[in-house]
């Protein structure tokens, strides 16, 4: 009784000091917090970690209430353990989980992905964007499996060194022959840096996604888990269906044609031009209209 008399009146004293505007952020940043690591959770195989740490807290505090010092050692120990094995068994979804809060803040994805609004990779990337769009519909009518990964902001370098390295324009030509049936590389995945193709054959890393349809094979789980851990975009062909699909920050869209495709692509790899380059293409085509 004593314990929660004292407990009571600690938090009368503290709603006497209460700050509206300083104490509301605090709670909206620990109620963000918690949302996120529910979402988390939910997301990945950490889901019955987190359910086991929540429980492991509501015990200590009922032993801090009822003075079980006994317990209270045993549970601290323990906490303190757990916690350590979890960042190591877990490392992988920590680190794909800071990578999305990087991939979701505006400026620092600004920062690190500078390179795609330079004037000459917004023409290499346009052309590279037009030759996966004709290599997927070729291989697609003709059911050929095929594997385009595209980097963005995230340097896929371990994944590159999982392959074949080289360095060659993207042309439908190329990729076709890549992904033909009887090339030893066919089978792996294709990375794109730049406009340029730098690695063939590569293997990705397979998505734990329990919720892929029973007709996606190796190839949709192999580019589900590439965007997941990695903000890359990833084209892929079936084999057997010869259908075009996407996959983007863990999601997959199914059933694209060309044009859909390019759009897609458009959108993440050639930026608009600045207002200063429009504003200069705009005076060229006035003054060649006024020679006219």
């Amino acid at each position: 009784m004593y314990a929660m008399g004292e407990l009571w009146s600690r938090i009368i004293s503290n709603l006497q000091v209460f700050d509206p505007w300083r104490d509301t952020l605090d709670i909206l940043i620990i109620a963000v917090a918690f949302y996120e690591l529910i979402a988390f959770a939910r997301r990945s195989r950490a889901g019955q970690l987190v359910r086991g740490i929540v429980m492991l807290l509501a015990f200590i505090v009922l032993a801090y209430l009822l003075d079980l010092r006994t317990v209270k050692w045993l549970l601290n120990n323990l906490l303190t353990v757990g916690f350590t094995a979890a960042i190591i068994i877990f490392q992988p979804e920590l680190r794909r989980a800071l990578e999305r809060v990087g991939q979701g803040t505006g400026w620092a994805g600004r920062l690190f992905m500078a390179r795609h609004s330079d004037p000459s990779l917004r023409e290499i990337w346009r052309s590279a964007v037009v030759a996966v769009c004709d290599a997927a519909e070729q291989l697609s009518d003709t059911s050929t499996g095929a594997l385009m990964v595209l980097e963005r902001g995230n340097n896929l370098d371990e994944i590159i060194r999982t392959g074949t390295s080289l360095t060659a324009n993207v042309i439908p030509e190329m990729l076709g022959t890549i992904f033909y049936e009887g090339t030893p590389l066919h089978d792996g995945a294709v990375i794109i840096r730049d406009g340029l193709i730098v690695a063939a054959g590569c293997v990705l890393p397979l998505s734990n996604n329990l919720e892929m349809g029973k007709d996606m094979g190796t190839r949709h789980r192999a580019a589900l888990g590439m965007s997941e851990n990695a903000d890359a975009i990833v084209v892929v062909v079936s084999e057997e269906t010869g259908i075009i699909s996407l996959a983007k920050n863990g999601v997959l869209i199914r059933r694209l044609d060309r044009q859909n495709l390019f759009n897609l692509l458009q959108e993440e790899f050639i930026p608009p031009e600045p207002a200063a380059e429009q504003k200069k293409h705009w005076w060229q085509r006035l003054g060649k209209g006024g020679a006219d």
